[in-house]
């Protein structure tokens, strides 16, 4: 039959030609494509920075860069901490041997700024039991460079040192902990999920080639956004935490899309279609959903460009790729090996065992749904409003979040860095790794850094001052300066060290830093230190977020409102989407910001959340929420063009995709339940938070909330006035070519019930039971 000749349901778009004219081709494309993309990406992880929670334009940030040049002993990355073996640090043998491996570790290359409690004597490098103590030292460079001279020099110092035991810690051991443990658990997480998945799948689909075929989308998107992270280190830093996302978006992802094409590839073969006009059907209906979704997940990644924030503009990096790669493959990719298999994409049952012998399911397929739909739209407000009063319960615990900075807690309790770290908190004077220090600049005499001293000593919050002019306590000198404190003073600058009273980053804390740079002084000051890096973080968040939701809620409206032609629809999703993600707040606060479920989950609460990661899990979960979405109302919408009766169509769209949904759901919150193994804090955190709010907004979300909305808008839910109503015709965007409303009718011609029937009877032994198509949705197509 020639193109002219087809049904207009059955005619050959011009994309369709395209993807599907030389589909080996196509195909040795894409492998080709692979195949660039594992070269140009290998050893990525290695280039990925571990870092990134700072605003660089930030004061902290000037002063911790100035401090790092003109004074490197005060901005120390490296830790050696000395255990002296039951004796004191005191004891003449301890302190010859620290001597000795600090006059050592100074003259190694790219270390600078060596000092020790053996050379200064200061108490705050002395545990309070005298059993240990401290050499500090900065190795210089980027992370990458400090990362291969650790690795260079640690073996040298770690362990047994005559009567004394070292271990390694400091930012720089840290951060080179965390890149590491990240690596390892990624792979180590790849390997739980994707045969977990691709079980997941054969139960879907049935077939194991229909199965296979999401994992081929999947690899091509995470082998290609590495390649693209690769490209990216060229010019910009990354953060070695994006690759997660790479991995849980690319698989996640893949699989909603080619799930979404391959059933409807199928359902039209079951039809009776030929090959070419299958694909032709399915790329102008669930490749049409499946670019939309692609382009709602983006939008609300890409918000994350807004922030100054190098962790967060990885994941946007990141996220952008991988979206649009597993998009593309989708619709490029697919529909060539599509053409190539025909009925062959259902071969390899590996179900039908399963099945033998179990007498043939009764009833309609997605009959299930139906019930549910019709059980909330019957009791609407009861439904409506007990799920938003339990998803406001879930989500209450967030309003005690308590905001911090990513230090070594994030790593298990049995990594180096974090006992060395946990042993200074536990165990050394004056709120070690708590110190603020203030950069002066200009007229630094020693008279007015005296007076400055004595004036930042007399605050409540501070135990004491240490500078140029001496160590001052609650407003006087209480030690002249000597050889060390001298040498905080260089070129017009002068380095002045506060401690605090409290914990480093507690809200003293923070109150402190913002009185210190609202005082007077004769000179210029910059304060930096944990606390201030994290004042300098909340407002830097706080200045930018409301540009991120804002583009996320623009963008989110626009698209909805293309997909549906409704101007409220579009307020509803996001309303809706944003209620699914209180849950995840919720239980991310309960969980890991009070420390409940610590022990089952293996990690160290810090008792607070770092700052930038609340908005990372917005803007995934976000987008997220709107890939189900917009595959639930893109059927709605169909269904409603074509019978115009709205309580049916929110019936039929719950039907024909509430199963697609929450397999789709199931198998991303597998993916991301497997990043959540990680031993990062973090990133488990990422992981499990993610895959609860993917849960909640496939199974209560779009399964009670959205019908019971939809049926107490009724009609009005799809208003528009009349120029936007204009708007959509000449520019919107639908699954399907709808018939004129009421065109349907439950019988249908006695050929479209037979069809109905056979095609029916087809999904169900496909394992695609709820989420089939019927012979009697042909109308909507155009076929019949």
């Amino acid at each position: 039959m020639t193109d002219v000749n087809r049904p207009p349901g059955e005619r050959i778009g011009g994309w369709t030609r395209l993807v599907t004219a030389r589909p080996r081709l196509s195909l040795l494309i894409a492998l080709l494509f692979t195949a660039l993309a594992v070269v140009a990406g290998s050893g990525v992880a290695d280039r990925l920075g571990s870092g990134g929670w700072e605003d660089p334009a930030a004061e902290s940030s000037y002063a911790t860069k100035a401090l790092e040049k003109r004074f490197p002993a005060s901005q120390p990355n490296l830790i050696l901490l000395v255990d002296s073996g039951g004796r004191t640090v005191d004891d003449p043998a301890v302190a010859a041997e620290a001597r000795a491996l600090a006059k050592k570790l100074s003259d190694e290359q790219a270390v600078t700024g060596v000092t020790s409690y053996w050379a200064t004597g200061a108490p705050s490098l002395r545990a309070r039991d005298r059993g240990e103590a401290i050499i500090a030292a900065r190795i210089v460079g980027d992370e990458s460079a400090a990362g291969k001279t650790l690795e260079r020099i640690a073996p040298h110092y770690r362990g047994a040192h005559g009567p004394v035991e070292v271990s390694v810690g400091g930012m720089v051991a840290v951060r080179h902990e965390l890149q590491s443990t990240i690596q390892e658990d990624l792979l180590r997480a790849e390997m739980i999920a994707l045969p977990i998945t691709l079980v997941l799948l054969v139960m879907v689909f049935g077939s194991a080639v229909a199965a296979l075929l999401p994992l081929g989308v999947g690899i091509i998107a995470i082998l290609g956004t590495d390649a693209v992270l690769r490209g990216l280190t060229e010019f910009t830093d990354v953060s070695v935490f994006a690759q997660n996302l790479t991995t849980a978006l690319g698989l996640g992802l893949a699989i909603d899309y080619a799930l979404f094409i391959v059933r409807r590839f199928r359902e039209e073969l079951a039809q009776g279609a030929e090959k070419l006009p299958a694909v032709a059907t399915t790329l102008r209906t669930a490749g049409r959903t499946v670019l939309f979704s692609a382009l709602t997940v983006a939008a609300s990644l890409a918000a994350m460009l807004v922030f100054p924030q190098y962790f967060l503009r990885s994941f946007a990096y990141a996220g952008i790729a991988v979206v649009l790669i597993a998009a593309t493959a989708a619709l490029v990719v697919l529909p060539a090996a599509l053409i190539l298999l025909g009925d062959r994409v259902n071969a390899l049952d590996l179900t039908r065992l399963l099945r033998r012998g179990r007498p043939a399911r009764k009833g309609e397929p997605g009959a299930g749904w139906a019930r549910l739909a019709r059980l909330v739209m019957r009791r609407a407000p009861l439904f409506a409003l007990a799920t938003v009063a339990g998803l406001v319960v879930l989500g209450l615990p967030f309003l005690r979040v308590e905001f911090g900075t990513a230090d070594d807690r994030q790593l298990p309790s049995s990594a180096e860095s974090h006992v060395v770290q946990q042993h200074i908190r536990e165990g050394f004077p004056g709120g070690p790794g708590g110190a603020l220090e203030v950069l002066a600049e200009g007229d630094t005499g020693t008279k007015a850094l005296a007076d400055y001293s004595a004036e930042v000593s007399a605050l409540p919050q501070v135990l004491r001052v240490d500078g140029p002019a001496g160590r001052f306590a609650d407003g006087r000198r209480v030690a002249e300066p000597g050889p060390a404190e001298a040498a905080r003073l260089a070129g017009g600058s002068a380095d002045i060290t506060v401690l605090p009273k409290g914990e480093a980053v507690d809200a003293a804390s923070q109150d402190l830093v913002r009185t210190i740079r609202a005082q007077e002084s004769p000179f210029t000051t910059s304060v930096t230190g944990t606390a201030a890096v994290l004042v300098d973080t909340k407002d830097s968040i706080g200045d930018r977020l409301p540009w991120a939701v804002g583009i996320i809620v623009a963008v989110t409206l626009l698209l909805v409102f293309l997909l549906t032609g409704s101007v409220l629809i579009p307020l509803q999703a996001v309303l809706l989407n944003a209620l699914s993600l209180t849950a995840m707040f919720g239980a991310v606060v309960w969980v890991f910001q009070d420390g409940h479920l610590s022990g089952p989950l293996s990690f160290t609460t810090s008792g607070d959340i770092e700052t930038t990661l609340p908005v990372l899990m917005f803007c995934v979960a976000f987008g997220l929420s709107m890939d189900y979405g917009v595959f639930l109302l893109s059927r709605i919408k169909e269904e409603y063009d074509r019978t115009g009766d709205h309580q049916a169509a929110v019936e039929f769209g719950l039907r024909r995709t509430g199963g697609l949904i929450t397999a789709a759901a199931l198998i991303l919150a597998v993916v991301m339940v497997g990043i959540g193994t990680s031993r990062v804090t973090n990133t488990k955190m990422l992981g499990l938070g993610i895959a609860l709010a993917v849960l909640m907004d496939a199974m209560v979300v779009r399964g009670l909330l959205v019908p019971a909305v939809m049926k107490l808008t009724g009609r009005t839910t799809w208003w528009a006035p009349g120029p936007l109503r204009r708007l959509h015709t000449r520019f919107g965007l639908s699954e399907g070519e709808s018939a004129p409303a009421g065109s349907r009718t439950d019988a249908g011609t006695g050929t479209d019930a037979a069809s109905g029937s056979e095609a029916d009877r087809q999904c169900e032994e496909d394992g695609l039971s709820g989420d089939g198509e019927t012979g009697r949705d042909r109308v909507s197509t155009g076929r019949r």
